[in-house]
This record gives C-alpha cells, sequence and structure tokens, in this order.
C-alpha cells in the first residue's frame, strides 16, 4: 500500500540488515536457531562432534521478510526492504542496477507489493481491533507508513530518478483507506436495537449511523490512538471523516420533503444530540469541535428549522387550547372548580405553562437559538384573549358558581404573570406585554365582580361618613361589623390572590372614607369639634387597619392618609396647617387644589385668606416635586366636586 507517516527509528545507510534488525528486541526471540543438531550415545546433543554450546551463546539468526510478514512485524519487514533498496541502488547506476540486478529488483518489487497489502489490511481492521496482537500491528503498520515517508522524502532530496515504486505516498494510500473505511462503516452500520422498531426508515437509518460513529470514535480515542504518534493528530482526522461523511448522508436526507416526525428527528440530530456526542469528555478533550462545523449548511438548516418551529407551534396551540376547552365543558355542566386546601384552583395556567415551558425550553436546546424559539408562542395572546373572553362570559352570565369560577381564574391569573415576568426570554416581547396587559384587565374585572356586592352591602353606611350622626355617636362600628361579615364571603382564593383582593377592598373603602368626608356635610366651626373630628377620623384610621391587616392586607399606607387628614383638622395655626399639606402632597403629587380646598372648607373658621395661602403652598409644592413612577396613587381617585 502507500500511506501516512509517523514517527519512528530510521536506519542510518550504514546500518547492515543485520544490525538494524538486531535493534527490535524481544520480539527476536523467536527467531533464535542453533546449527543442525546430533545426539550422541549418551544422549547429549553435538554439533559437528563438539558439544552443545550453552543459550547465551547461540547465534543469531535473523527473521526473513516472509517471517516478518508472517508475524505482523511489519516495521521490521519495511526496514528490510529499504536496506535492501539502498543495496540495490545506492551507488550504482540505474542502468547497470537493472541489468545486473533484475531479478533482485523483480523481488524487491514483489515484496514491496505484498507488504503494502498487509498493510492496508491492518490499517482497514483499525477499527475492529480486539487483541493485543492486532493492535501491535496496528502499531507497527503506523510505523512502517513513517519510515516510507520518511524513505519518500530522502529520494526526492537526492534527485535520483524516482523507482517505479517511488514516491510510494504511503501516508496518501492510508488516508485513503481510513476515508473508505469509515464511509462503510456508516453505509452499512450495525443491527438497528430494538428501540427502532418504531422508527421510520429515515429515522432508523440516522440512528443507525449516530450510534457507529460514537462507538467508533470511542474506541479511536481508547485504542487506536495509542498506535499513533501525536503528531499525526489521529483523533481529529477520524473526527473530520466521520462529520464529512455523517453530513454527507444527512444532506441527502435533507434534500427530501420530510415528514414533520422525521424532520424534528433530523433537526434534533444535528443541532441536539451529535453535538451532545462530541462534548462528551472522553472525546471532547480528545477532538477539536468547534473546527469541525455544523452537519448542515444554513440553506438546509434554515427550511428544517421553520418546518420544526411551525409544527411546535401548532402543537403547542392545540394543547392549551384543550386544556381551556375542558375548563370551560365543566362551567358549561355547571360544576364547580375544585378546591385545593380550602381554595379553589383550577388547572388551566398550570397545564398551559407545562406545556409552553417544556416545548419551548426543548425547542431552544434543539435550535440553539432562543430568539428562534420565541416564533412557538407568538399565537399565546389569541389563546390569552380567548381565556379572557371565557373569564368576562363567567361574569356576565352571573351563576350559582360564577364567583367560584372566577376565584379560581384570580389564581391562575397570579400563575400566569408570574411566569411571563420570571420566563420572559421564552416569548416575544409584543406577546409578553399583550399577554400581561390581558390579563391586568381580567384581574381588575375580577375584583371589580367580587367587590362590588361588597361596596352594595356597605352603601347605607358609607352615607353616614361626613355627616353629624358621624360625630355624634360611633356609627363607623356598624360599617366595620358589615365589612368584617363581607370579608368571609370572600374565603376561597389564594392567599396572595386574597390577600391582593382585600387591598384593593381596604383602598377602595379609603377612597370612598375620604370623597364622603370631603363632600362637607358637616361644619367643624370651633376647635372643638375639629378636634372631635381628628379624633374621630384618626380612630377610624386605626380600627379600619386592624381590621384589614388581621384579614391579611398589607396595605399600611392607607392609614397614613387618613391620619394625615386628621391632623389637618386638628391643627389651628396657619403655618402648621401649610406643612401637613406639604407633607401630603409630597407624599402623593396626585393631591389636587380641589382636594386641599374642599378638605379646608370643613374647617369653616378658616378665612378664605388663609385657604388661598395653603393651597399655593401645595400649588409650589407640586412644581418643585418630581414624583417616583412607583408612587401610589390614591387621591386621583376620589371625586370632588
Amino acid at each position: 500500500m502507500q500511506t501516512q507517516s509517523g514517527s519512528s527509528t530510521t536506519a542510518t545507510s550504514n546500518s547492515s540488515p543485520e544490525q538494524t534488525l538486531r535493534a527490535g528486541g524481544k520480539w527476536l526471540k523467536k527467531f533464535w536457531r542453533s546449527p543442525t543438531a546430533q545426539t550422541n550415545n549418551n544422549g547429549s546433543s553435538t554439533t559437528d562432534g563438539h558439544q552443545s554450546p550453552s543459550e547465551e551463546e547461540k547465534p543469531v539468526v535473523n527473521p526473513t521478510f516472509e517471517e516478518c510478514l508472517e508475524g505482523q512485524y511489519l516495521f521490521e519487514a519495511t526496514q528490510l526492504l529499504i536496506d535492501r533498496e539502498k543495496h540495490l541502488f545506492g551507488e550504482i547506476t540505474e542502468a547497470d542496477a537493472l541489468k545486473a540486478h533484475e531479478e533482485a529488483v523483480k523481488k524487491l518489487a514483489a515484496d514491496y507489493e505484498a507488504l503494502e497489502m498487509h498493510i492496508k489490511q491492518t490499517v482497514q481492521q483499525s477499527l475492529s481491533l480486539g487483541r493485543e496482537e492486532e493492535v501491535s500491528a496496528l502499531e507497527s503498520a503506523v510505523k512502517a507508513i513513517k519510515l516510507e515517508e520518511e524513505q519518500d522524502q530522502l529520494w526526492r532530496q537526492r534527485c535520483r530518478t524516482p523507482r517505479a515504486w517511488r514516491p510510494k505516498k504511503w501516508k496518501e494510500h492510508h488516508d485513503k483507506v481510513l476515508h473508505e473505511l469509515v464511509y462503510s462503516r456508516l453505509e452499512n452500520p450495525s443491527s438497528p436495537t430494538g428501540s427502532q422498531v418504531n422508527q421510520s426508515s429515515i429515522q432508523a437509518d440516522i440512528q443507525s449511523m449516530a450510534r457507529q460513529l460514537k462507538e467508533d470514535m470511542e474506541l479511536v480515542v481508547e485504542v487506536v490512538k495509542n498506535c499513533y504518534p501525536p503528531e499525526m493528530d489521529i483523533c481529529n482526522f477520524y473526527a473530520r471523516q466521520y462529520h464529512q461523511t455523517f453530513s454527507a448522508r444527512l444532506r441527502k436526507i435533507a434534500d427530501f420533503v420530510l415528514d414533520d416526525k422525521d424532520c424534528s428527528f433530523l433537526l434534533r440530530w444535528v443541532k441536539e444530540f451529535y453535538p451532545g456526542i462530541l462534548e462528551k469528555p472522553e472525546l471532547a478533550s480528545n477532538i477539536n469541535t468547534k473546527a469541525l462545523g455544523n452537519l448542515l449548511p444554513d440553506e438546509l438548516l434554515k427550511p428544517l428549522e421553520e418546518q420544526y418551529l411551525s409544527k411546535q407551534q401548532s402543537d403547542l396551540m392545540i394543547y392549551i387550547d384543550r386544556v381551556l376547552d375542558e375548563t370551560k365543558k365543566e362551567w358549561d355542566q355547571g360544576k364547580e372548580p375544585t378546591r385545593d386546601d380550602g381554595c379553589y384552583v383550577s388547572p388551566v395556567a398550570y397545564d398551559v405553562i407545562q406545556f409552553i415551558n417544556g416545548i419551548v425550553t426543548s425547542a431552544h436546546i434543539t435550535v440553539r437559538d432562543p430568539h428562534k424559539a420565541q416564533k412557538i408562542t407568538s399565537n399565546l395572546t389569541d389563546f390569552m384573549q380567548r381565556y379572557k373572553e371565557f373569564h368576562e362570559d363567567i361574569i356576565r352570565q352571573n351563576k350559582p358558581h360564577s364567583k367560584a369560577f372566577i376565584k379560581a381564574n384570580l389564581s391562575c391569573v397570579k400563575q400566569f404573570r408570574d411566569f411571563l415576568i420570571t420566563e420572559s426570554h421564552l416569548f416575544p416581547k409584543n406577546v409578553r406585554e399583550n399577554c400581561l396587559r390581558g390579563l391586568t384587565e381580567m384581574k381588575q374585572s375580577a375584583h371589580t365582580y367580587l367587590l362590588t356586592p361588597v361596596h352594595k352591602i356597605l352603601k347605607p353606611h358609607y352615607k353616614k361618613v361626613g355627616t353629624s350622626d358621624w360625630l355624634k355617636k360611633n356609627t363607623f362600628e356598624k360599617l366595620l361589623n358589615s365589612t368584617e361579615e363581607e370579608l368571609r364571603e370572600l374565603q376561597g382564593l389564594t392567599q396572595s390572590c386574597h390577600q391582593e383582593l382585600i387591598g384593593q377592598l381596604q383602598q377602595e373603602m379609603t377612597v370612598e372614607y375620604v370623597r364622603r368626608l370631603l363632600k362637607g356635610e358637616v361644619k367643624l366651626k370651633d376647635k372643638d369639634r375639629q378636634l372631635m373630628a381628628y379624633m374621630t377620623v384618626k380612630e377610624n384610621a386605626e380600627r379600619l387597619h386592624n381590621l384589614f391587616a388581621r384579614m391579611g392586607s398589607k396595605q399600611d399606607w392607607l392609614k397614613e392618609i387618613l391620619t394625615k387628614i386628621a391632623e389637618v383638622l386638628k391643627l389651628q395655626d396657619i403655618s402648621a396647617i401649610r406643612m401637613q399639606i406639604f407633607s401630603l402632597g409630597s407624599a402623593y403629587p396626585d393631591l389636587s387644589e380641589k382636594h386641599v380646598s374642599a378638605l379646608l372648607k370643613l374647617k369653616t373658621n378658616l378665612s378664605k385668606a388663609d385657604r388661598k395661602i395653603v393651597k399655593t403652598t401645595l400649588s409650589d409644592t407640586l412644581k418643585e416635586s418630581r414624583a417616583d413612577p412607583g408612587t401610589r396613587r390614591f387621591f386621583s381617585k376620589v371625586e370632588v366636586r
């Protein structure tokens, strides 16, 4: 054959064949011989009438070329032929050599042909190494190839007319043999495993090739690599051969119009499973995976990715629509949602989130591009619109089990919001924003639906606030008692949803309280009545806060608003009033002059000029203040005529 270079020790031109081979070491032991022996009458062995020499005195008879071939000592066989070649063509002209040694030259050529055949066969078996002798044979073949490459170089340097067999180019032929070997192993991989029974022919073909590639490359790094010198970089050579051959086979497959399953299978092997094989520590440490590139070019990958992502998108919408349809079916049948630890729950959010997370995350791994994977959720806005319409229909019909469904929906809304915010990378920006907007509207409509009946019950008690009766006797007690009863009706929500709902109720009740107070029905003509109003508002604020805090509300800031208003009612010094209004306006920039004017009008002993001074203070405060975007809004919800 003609093959590849490798490291070895080259015999010098002055070394005799015997000297060169004597360096072969222990492999020569099998070739120890003695002259023809005779046995004497007493049974002792003799040679030509002399006593047999000791073992150390036995002469070495070097193996023949044929014996080297038979023993798979291919490197040593190569050394023999090179020495013969040097002897035949070393110091005489080519014409003289051919004439004087014609038979020897023919024999040398024949022996080279035989040697080449043995080396070729040995290299062809590189991926079928089992016994130690086979490993040694490959190592010897590699050294022989290296030696012949060096001999080719020597002939070039001496500028001689090359022989018919020079240059041998055994390294080049070695590479070709391995290329053909790799091709044949991927063309005819080992038998499919049982797991491939239900696969299409394309899927079985890809998986068989990939399994063969994996097994062979593991053998290369574990065994074959040790037969080659480092400079031959055999692991990367094999990796390139397998990569290029596997790529060529997959290109042919990608040229077909594939169904969705085959498309998905092919794409996952190209983008996910194949890189996963190369990333295994035992391979990654021996292979330059980045230099291999992609298995398929972009012009073939792009349509595969588009088909795959479209299929995943379609599947996702089918799955999540089924989830919503099942819930609608239960609604139509008059069933209440199930309870978990006393709270109404719905599977809609959990199931939909699982589908989205699973499908999009898997697609991200497959296409290796989070932006491309977002295409799968690009139609999620349509689902949210359907869910919102179902939610509004429940409210509109107001059936006996509507409240239970709305409470369950609120839990879903919270789960969806958290998911869209924490896993924002799974969604296109506009889709995420549209979905969040729709969920906010659903939460608001649910709160309105659940709280409107509460306000209807409390309305008669609201009317007492800010009246003379409100100061004369504790009408606020009835408002608190009714509120506590209505809060019990709001049970059945998850903790976080319940907290948000009663927090909104507390805010709406505080807004209503301030609105009623600012209507100005009660006249605070003197200091005593103003002090009485201060104490009433402050006590109401404290008791309202305690009630809602006991129920789980965290809206502590609402108590502060009523307390600041109470302080304004108590204060008599105009400078102190100005400071309190300044504090209130700084904390709540939506406080308007109308609100301040209505509050000050309650203090009928305050002159118009004083009221104007205070309002000017507020105007200056609002001009100078730069409200934090996160500042809570309160007074803008309090209507003042």
